[in-house]
């Protein structure tokens, strides 16, 4: 059973939210300072809770980095004693965490949960904006044994990468999405000595020699070859635009749509129009995608949530507005050079 639903009072820039996903893709659009990636690291902090041996308030920590690791910095900030409250919902089935901002270790910090949250834990996959595959060698040893300024969504997905394959045969959609990413990176994968090489007719390419693009439609083989993205993960990937040729979207959202038609649930943050459009001309009849409006609300300057199924109603839709801005400052000036 994917995630179903989050709710969040006075936890970070959230004073209260409430956000139904979808099973299959959610794209999460807004403004900085909205909360996008922090609404990806609940979801991804409750489905690792239990999965691994860290209770949900350890992993939050982990994954935020609030100074001195104080659980209680994640409340949002007002004047005086407040709480906060984190609900995630898989269909009735949810998992409950509520902390004050004057609670420092999580060790006293027990969250109510179902069973379900132990007895069948989520697969989750977090890829943050920044690729690290090209300084993965050492970084596992180094993040386990020292205290490095990288939070754990970082190591978590060095480790996943570094996961060999499954040994039962890959099946025909991922057959498929494997050829489509091998012309897309001009070869495959491979590993030695915890190092990442792109191997193709012109040799073996370590990583560090790479464009960051290629790096990056190279960790989603990798997570697709190995059995990582599969049906009952939760993928959450934060800014896939980042440092990747425009030209290669359309490649990208049409393996997502492939994985979600296959039960694989995503979360998408993103800021490019293009990602948007692409993924609204792509989508067939049947593909499950909502579209997440995060924006402040103009008296209370709260964060609300507009949720929509259609790409034209998401509303407001800054990332639209802005390129429908420079659209009609072109044609002004295309107008204005033809004037007699």
């Amino acid at each position: 059973m994917p995630l179903t639903r989050i709710e969040l009072e006075n936890f970070t820039a959230f004073s209260k939210l409430a956000l139904d996903l979808s099973p299959g893709i959610n794209v999460v659009v807004g403004a900085n300072g909205t909360g996008k990636t922090h609404l990806m690291k609940v979801c991804y902090a409750a489905c690792e809770a239990y999965r691994q041996d860290f209770r949900f308030a350890e992993k939050l920590v982990r994954v935020f980095l609030p100074s001195g690791s104080s659980v209680g910095r994640l409340v949002t900030r007002k004047s005086g004693s407040n709480s906060a409250t984190i609900r995630v919902f898989r269909g009735k089935h949810r998992i409950v965490l509520k902390f004050s901002n004057h609670t420092t270790s999580t060790s006293s910090l027990k969250a109510q949960r179902a069973r379900i949250w132990r007895t069948d834990p989520l697969n989750s996959v977090y890829i943050p904006v920044k690729e690290l595959l090209a300084n993965a060698p050492g970084f596992r040893s180094l993040h386990a044994s020292r205290e490095i300024h990288f939070d754990d969504t970082y190591a978590d997905i060095i480790d996943r990468a570094y996961v060999p394959p499954l040994r039962e045969s890959i099946d025909a959609v991922r057959k498929r999405v494997l050829r489509t990413f091998n012309k897309a990176i001009g070869g495959r994968v491979t590993v030695k000595n915890e190092e990442f090489f792109l191997s193709s007719r012109q040799g073996n390419i370590e990583f560090s020699l790479l464009a960051e693009g290629t790096r990056k439609l190279a960790l989603l083989w990798i997570l697709v070859q190995n059995g990582t993205l599969r049906d009952g993960t939760v993928l959450m990937w934060d800014e896939p635009e980042t440092n990747l040729n425009p030209g290669l979207f359309g490649t990208v959202i049409d393996v997502l749509l492939e994985l979600q038609r296959t039960g694989l649930q995503v979360l998408l943050a993103t800021h490019d129009y293009v990602i948007l459009k692409e993924l609204d001309l792509r989508t067939e009849e049947g593909d499950q995608v909502m579209y997440h409006s995060l924006y402040r609300d103009v008296d209370t300057g709260d964060i609300m949530c507009h949720s929509t199924a259609q790409f034209e109603d998401i509303d407001p839709n800054a990332i639209a507005a802005t390129f429908d801005d420079l659209y009609d400052r072109e044609i002004e000036r295309t107008i204005g050079t033809q004037t007699p």
